[in-house]
């Protein structure tokens, strides 16, 4: 009997021990399966680097990831990884069946392997996996289950061990190895010496963590945790022994000064306290994609990394925002939330459950507890609302008070959203299925049934009083309600029902609030408020600049002032606390709570700025809103992968910068690439080394050379540039979350070097011959300008040539014009001389006839003395015959029409007479001999006696023509 009872109450404790409180808030799991990674499922080690880079151990090799791109390097042997680590120059030791040695980044930034096998004595050359991976300074061990190999000096030297090394690790600055035989060793001066006295022979120790003091934490495959203090190691009895009797430890990691995360192979993690109390647990049931556990990371921000017998999980342990399942195991709809009486209450669609709280504990998602279901609340859950220091349930069943964690029914009549109560008074409102119906208040404090409210048969799912007694009410698809309730509250005196007509913009999908002593609505296109002067609702112009006219769905104030909301399915805040110069508010939004509300049935609980809770189709978000916005993690943004494109494609940068041939986060000189210009375009890829806001993250770059301005914010992971020119690039990225928390920017710089034809000889060849171009065209200008000139001279003497022909033969015409009227006026002259010199001749021979005539008369009249009568007649005749004053104006006016010809005859020729010049001049007009003789009153014989005298006073034979000598003689000389 006392056995039997003994065997009960050890099961029991087993049992309650095995199903330990755990906090009631968990963080989100993220689980990354080998189809995200494209390698084989099991990973065997995590590690990470001082960039951020992670690092997996996998059977296809070495395979990284940062936070958006994975990359898979293999071993030369194509053997699988089961361990890793990392030194401060940025190796990555690893090993493979019959092979070891490190990855490290070549001059483009991409990891090659470099083998350490030929280090190896030819015995110890073929062996098995390398399990474990430990640097110790300027050594680094490796081990298989057959030997321990130290690398030192370009030396590998060989440990073997009779039963086979177990484990191996560093702790504290000294290297500890198990060994199944010898027991637990340390490695000092060189050789490997048993740190404890003695090792329980069914011990297999998995890990080794810094306890209290000196003291060192020892996890067992099968026997719980040990205590190290000094040499001695002995049992540390843990209220966690139960799990792990029927359990295996695979590894621990110590995550802070007081918890320890461990691995189990069916548990999955363990967060337990310095005592080995459980603290918290992660496995299938909590969200863990496999339960068997290879190997733990604590990471640069204090998150989890889990490697799993299949994929990996990665648990954003350092988060201020957690999950609460009321129902372990059920991923419930959570629709109302409510602390009362130190207990949270969640309403869910199958019931409402609580979980005693810890009023000790600021933050409630760390409260260790376990939700019980309320009596008699199965079904949907409306709301939950603290009224008068009671707590009243919304229920698709109707009203309930929550008494002693049973509910206790106050109206069956229709389902009930929600309630109000109105100011100073204890009566109660509450929206129901079917319009409205009223909670009153009994003198002894009792709560019943105070009847339905005739006049509107809406279901109004949403219900807030004014400070005037007013009801106002929404229906999801009929507009918002204003209710004017009787004087004893029992009837509906009067209501108004607000659409589109009265300002909304939309009939459907309207809350209505009562926030700050006025009535908003919340709509599809913003915030509206009412105006009660117009009886209408219009565009509130306090929230057109954070929600301009998109939907809010939400709206709710907490008890700090803050405003929060959902807005387009995204939860946020308006808090008042962070003012800036420009507004008295600051918008904050939660990318991990995207799309996590539920739809139309949005809640939102700001109990207190360290707990906001967020109902959803996954359970119960737990925002600590202020450890969210004091959250110092640096902002990284890593440049992972840099590709040239041209008929294919070429990696030119692998993601890591070197400095002083060591990774550095900034690329060196030397790693500066110069690339032929056939490759214009680019490929760039980055990211941020936050893995716990992944969604949070925007990024923005430039690339100068090409565009000096910075992109627009994107959340974007990657860029292309196609057809650059020659010359020097750098492109830079940044990264920044929702806070508006920047990154330092990451740059890489490039080179696209000119074409044959675009360098620098071949611009000094161009620019020469250029030169030579304009001094030949110049030459050519210059002869065919002298052409030019040459024709246009030519041309100008053939014109004036023309010209002056034109001017001579216009000259001539003129002058021929001009010899033609002088001829003419010759001409002229000499009829008019000869018309003297013949009126001459005529009057000579009239005045002849005159004198024979008188004769004549004489000689037949008998006049005596008639001769002496007519003496002085004939005397004048006489003088008139011998008068030379006709001849000397004659001579006068000849001269002038003949250019002193008579003048000049006299000059040259002074022998001739008077008589010969009137010959010559008779002669110059061309009278006949019979004219002259007339002209000269002599006879034909006479005239020819006279022309012979002159021709021998001018020595002229008579082969000379007498006129043409004339003509001849009077030309003045040139």
């Amino acid at each position: 009997m006392n056995k039997a009872f003994f065997l009960t109450v050890f099961y029991l404790f087993f049992i309650n021990l095995a199903n330990a409180q755990t906090t009631i808030g968990l963080p989100p799991i993220r689980n990354y399966k080998s189809t995200d990674y494209n390698a084989a499922t099991q990973i065997y080690d995590v590690k990470q680097d001082k960039q951020g880079i992670l690092y997996f151990a996998n059977d296809d090799g070495l395979l990284t990831f940062d936070g958006s791109y994975w990359k898979v390097y293999p071993m030369p042997n194509h053997t699988s990884i089961k361990s890793l680590a990392i030194d401060q120059s940025g190796k990555i030791y690893a090993g493979g069946q019959d092979e070891v040695g490190y990855f490290y980044p070549d001059s483009y930034g991409v990891l090659k392997f470099h083998s350490l096998k030929q280090l190896l004595p030819e015995k110890a050359k073929q062996f098995a996996d390398i399990w474990d991976v430990v640097i110790d300074g300027d050594q680094v061990f490796f081990r298989t289950f057959e030997a321990l190999f130290q690398y030192k000096n370009n030396h590998i030297t060989v440990f073997d061990a009779d039963g086979g090394w177990r484990f191996l690790t560093k702790v504290n600055q000294t290297v500890f190895a198990f060994d199944k035989d010898s027991g637990l060793s340390a490695f000092i001066n060189g050789h490997w010496k048993p740190c404890c006295e003695k090792t329980p022979a069914a011990v297999q120790i998995t890990g080794i963590a810094n306890f209290r003091g000196d003291s060192l934490l020892v996890s067992t495959l099968k026997s719980g945790f040990y205590l190290l203090c000094g040499k001695v190691l002995s049992k540390m009895p843990a209220p966690v022994d139960p799990i792990f009797a029927k359990d295996l430890v695979n590894c621990i990691q110590k995550i802070d000064s007081n918890r320890y995360a461990v691995g189990t192979a069916a548990n999955g993690v363990l967060i337990i306290d310095a005592n080995g109390q459980l603290i918290q647990k992660f496995s299938n049931e909590e969200g863990l994609q496999n339960s068997n556990v290879y190997r733990i990371l604590l990471d640069h921000d204090k998150n989890l990394w889990v490697g799993l017998e299949n994929g990996l999980s990665f648990i954003n342990y350092n988060t201020s925002i957690k999950n609460i399942s009321p129902v372990k195991g059920n991923k419930t709809v959570s629709t109302a939330i409510r602390i009362f009486d130190q207990k949270l209450y969640i309403g869910t669609s199958n019931g409402l459950y609580n979980s005693p709280l810890d009023i000790s504990k600021t933050d409630i998602s760390f409260c260790k507890g376990t939700f019980t279901e309320v009596a008699n609340t199965k079904g949907q859950i409306r709301s939950l609302n603290e009224i008068d220091h009671q707590l009243f349930l919304g229920h698709e069943d109707g009203a309930f008070l929550i008494e002693n964690n049973t509910a206790i029914s106050l109206m069956t009549k229709q389902g009930v959203w929600s309630f109000q109560s109105f100011p100073s008074s204890s009566d109660i409102i509450a929206g129901t299925y079917t319009g409205l119906e009223l909670i009153k208040k009994s003198s002894g404090g009792s709560f019943s049934d105070g009847g339905k409210l005739d006049g509107v048969y809406e279901s109004l799912n949403n219900v807030c009083i004014d400070n005037q007694g007013k009801v106002w009410a929404s229906h999801p698809y009929r507009g918002i309600f204003k209710i004017q309730l009787s004087a004893d509250r029992k009837t509906i005196a009067h209501y108004v029902k607000y659409t589109r007509n009265n300002g909304l913009p939309s009939t459907q999908n309207n809350r209505v609030y009562f926030i700050n002593n006025k009535v908003l609505a919340a709509t599809e296109k913003g915030i509206y408020e009412y105006d009660a002067s117009k009886d209408k609702f219009v565009v509130s112009a306090f929230f057109v600049p954070i929600f301009k006219n998109t939907s809010v769905e939400y709206f709710t104030r907490g008890s700090n002032g803050n405003l929060w909301f959902v807005n387009n399915r995204r939860v946020g805040v308006i808090d008042f606390n962070k003012k800036t110069a420009q507004k008295p508010y600051e918008v904050i939004y939660f990318p991990e709570l995207t799309d996590q509300t539920l739809k139309a049935s949005e809640f939102i609980y700001p109990y207190n700025n360290e707990n906001i809770f967020i109902g959803s189709n996954d359970g119960v978000f737990h925002l600590n809103y202020s450890r969210y916005t004091q959250s110092t993690t640096p902002i990284k943004v890593v440049l992972s992968t840099v590709k040239a494109i041209a008929e294919k494609d070429s990696l030119i940068f692998g993601g890591y910068f070197f400095n002083m041939n060591n990774p550095g986060p900034d690329q060196s000189l030397k790693q500066v690439i110069s690339l032929a210009n056939r490759w214009s375009s680019f490929h760039f890829e980055y990211s941020s080394g936050l893995y716990a806001q992944k969604n949070n993250i925007g990024f923005s770059y430039k690339l100068k050379g090409f565009d000096d301005r910075w992109s627009a914010w994107s959340t974007k992971t990657e860029k292309d540039y196609t057809n650059l020119q020659y010359g020097m690039y750098t492109f830079s990225v940044i990264a920044r979350d929702n806070l508006g928390n920047e990154s330092a920017p990451v740059n890489y710089t490039f080179i696209v070097t000119p074409a044959w034809y675009q360098t620098a000889w071949m611009y000094l060849f161009y620019i020469m011959l250029a030169v030579l171009l304009v001094r030949v065209m110049i030459l050519w200008q210059r002869k065919r300008f002298a052409q030019h000139q040459k024709k246009y001279e030519d041309e100008q003497a053939r014109l004036n040539y023309l010209h002056g022909l034109e001017l001579d033969r216009n000259e001539k015409e003129i002058i021929a014009l001009q010899n033609k009227s002088l001829e003419a006026e010759i001409q002229f002259k000499n009829k008019e001389l000869a018309t003297i010199a013949m009126h001459l001749v005529e009057r000579g021979g009239i005045l002849l006839n005159i004198k024979q005539a008188l004769l004549a008369v004489i000689q037949k009249t008998k006049i005596p003395d008639a001769q002496h009568e007519f003496k002085s007649v004939f005397r004048t005749l006489n003088e008139i015959e011998k008068n030379a004053d006709d001849w000397n104006h004659f001579a006068i006016y000849f001269d002038e029409v003949h250019n002193d010809f008579l003048t000049i005859l006299k000059s040259r020729f002074p022998d001739l007479s008077s008589t010969d010049l009137k010959l010559c001049a008779y002669l110059r007009l061309n009278l006949s001999s019979k004219e002259i003789a007339q002209l000269m009153n002599i006879s034909l014989k006479g005239v020819e006696i006279s022309r012979y005298r002159m021709r021998k006073k001018l020595n002229l034979t008579t082969e000379v023509n007498l006129y043409d000598f004339l003509i001849e003689a009077v030309k003045k000389p040139q």
